[in-house]
Formats: C-alpha cells, structure tokens, sequence
C-alpha cells in the first residue's frame, strides 16, 4: 500500500505524517522507518521508529531514493513501514510524470514487499491527475 499526504505548505502533512508513525509504532510488531531531509523530527518521531536523516545522502534523483529504500529493507526485512516526509525537499526532480511513474513502481515494491509506504509531498492537489490521487490520496 502506498498513500500520499498531499497539500501546500503549512497545510498540516507533516503533523499527520508523525501521527501515523506513531500510530505503527504502537499497533504493529515490524520495524517502522521514516526518512526525511533535515533532522526536523528527532523528538517527534518514537525511538522505535527509526528515523533516517537522508539529507546527509544528497539523495536528489528518483534512482538514489530507489536505492535508499531498496538498501534499507535490504538491512531489515521486518520493516513494515516506511514513512517519508517532505518528498520533494529530497527528490529535485519536480515533473508530474516522474513522480508518478516513481510511486507506481513504489506501489509494485509495496505490494512484493508487503511494506506500507506514507510518503507527505508539498504540492496542489490541483496539479495532479485524477485517477492518480484516487489511487494513493490519503483521506
């Protein structure tokens, strides 16, 4: 499963995003990890969570953050979470259909996996397709 918390800046998504996180972090057994940019949510994310800094990565490109996540359920085949904030302070590529052609196949490692994935993205949900925020709009 692949959901996104989409929305402007300041509309609440990152807030929601730790929510979750905690809500994992007290209802399942697996490992639950959360990768963001800057180390912004230190003491808002439980210590069973474990929180990624991958601004130190310069992840930057589609193909790195693949990797990123490939690597890390690599480490851990018990994770049963992967939270991602800010998706876009990490990725530089801002085109529509990169980024849906990202989740899709993030969807596809979602389900071989069985892994759930929140991902919050600061973007107008006025800008992106129909059938995609059907697909992974988080309610």
């Amino acid at each position: 499963m692949v959901k996104i918390i989409m929305g402007l800046k300041g509309s609440g998504k990152t807030k929601r995003l730790v929510d979750l996180v905690q809500q994992a972090v007290n209802e399942d057994s697996g490992s639950v990890v959360c990768i963001e940019k800057e180390k912004n949510l230190t003491y808002d994310i439980p210590h069973q969570a474990r929180l990624i800094e991958a601004g130190t990565y310069d992840v930057g490109s589609y193909e790195f953050l693949k990797g990123l996540i490939c690597g890390v359920h690599a480490g851990n085949y018990d994770i049963t979470h992967f939270f991602i904030d800010n998706y876009y302070k990490l990725v530089n590529d801002k085109d529509v259909d990169h980024m849906v052609a990202f989740i899709d196949w993030l969807a596809k490692f979602s389900d071989e996996e069985k892994i759930n994935f929140v991902i919050s993205m600061s973007v107008d949900p006025a800008e992106i397709p129909e059938d995609f925020k059907a697909k992974y709009l988080l309610k």
